[in-house]
């Protein structure tokens, strides 16, 4: 999994500093720009194109200033075919204009020329769709994205790979046992965690990544975050998926997208308790919870789950 890259432009943050920084500044909490068609409707818009970009950018409005990240989810976007493709455009450009984090929920996998080319399209500085991290599969293998790693390191970007999802069709196959090479012995989902966690330490800016003052808020040294992530539902059982929550939080911490706050059943305050020492580095998402709240309370929900979420890191 470690090859050489260019680092871009000196000086440059690394996309975990900038995650990093963004959690210390705001809160963990990622707010899912999710325009479901029922959500659209009860909040008076249109199914089209127009409706999802008014919605879209009324949680962009919301979310600046009270949080560092918003996650849209491309889908609902794409449904809509080319407008729909432009309104997501305008989004995530108002978003990053606002000074947030945008993680593009695209869930992209492929191999060779194919999946570098789905890197170069959401992770080049200057695309039209370019956001500052994306979603990942690793059916065809982790190291089969070694081109998007690459692209994400150079340009300061970060990527996420499903390693444990929430979804109980996942199971059988992210509980099965690898049989051959470097993570025989295995489940699927704990060697992504190991390939990604390799990755990160063969790519780390430094031995540590410091907060204010040299420390973080418990008084301590903080290991760094990286830049290549993982998705891992809040909902899972991470012993039953055979993977040592101890250790997510060692050495370089791959930063955690996590799903399943708020609508599907976990609570903010077990973040300590569901994560261990790799909690600070866990990106809080939720949306359901947040966007049925309307369009005349989406802003106080933001900023009540925000405050929720940033009591659990004290």
């Amino acid at each position: 999994m470690t090859a050489t890259l260019d680092r871009g432009a000196a000086g440059q943050r690394s996309f975990g500093q900038r995650l990093d920084a963004a959690f210390d500044a705001t809160s963990q909490l990622c707010v899912g720009i999710d325009p479901h068609p029922h959500l659209l409707q009860q909040w008076g818009l249109a199914d089209d194109a127009a409706g999802v970009r008014d919605f879209a950018m009324r949680v962009v409005d919301a979310a600046a200033s009270t949080v560092g990240i918003v996650k849209p989810q491309v889908a609902f976007f794409e449904r809509h075919g080319a407008r729909g493709y432009a309104a997501l455009e305008e989004v995530i450009g108002a978003a990053r204009a606002a000074g947030l984090l945008v993680i593009a929920d695209v869930k992209r996998g492929d191999v060779g020329t194919s999946v570098e080319a789905y890197a170069q399209a959401w992770l080049t500085p200057g695309s039209p769709l370019e956001s500052d991290a994306i979603t990942l599969s690793a059916f065809q293998g982790v190291a089969s994205n070694v081109a998007p790693f690459e692209l994400a390191e150079a340009h300061g970007k970060g990527l996420f790979v499903l390693a444990a999802t929430s979804n109980p069709e996942a199971v059988d196959l992210q509980t099965a046992t690898t049989r051959s090479g470097a993570r025989s012995g295995m489940s699927v989902a704990a060697g992504i965690v190991a390939d990604v966690r390799e990755w990160n330490e063969g790519h780390a800016t430094g031995p540590t990544r410091r907060g204010q003052g040299g420390t973080d808020r418990g008084g301590t040294d903080r290991n760094e975050v990286g830049s290549i992530g993982l998705v891992i539902g809040a909902t899972v059982d991470l012993a039953g998926y055979g993977i040592d929550r101890d250790q997510l939080g060692d050495g370089t911490a791959a930063p955690i997208l996590a799903p399943g706050f708020g609508h599907q059943g976990a609570r903010y305050d077990q973040l300590p308790a569901l994560f261990g020492r790799a909690a600070r580095a866990v990106v809080v998402s939720a949306s359901r919870s947040i966007l049925s709240t309307g369009p005349d309370g989406i802003a106080t929900a933001i900023r009540t789950q925000a405050a929720e979420v940033t009591a659990c890191r004290k």
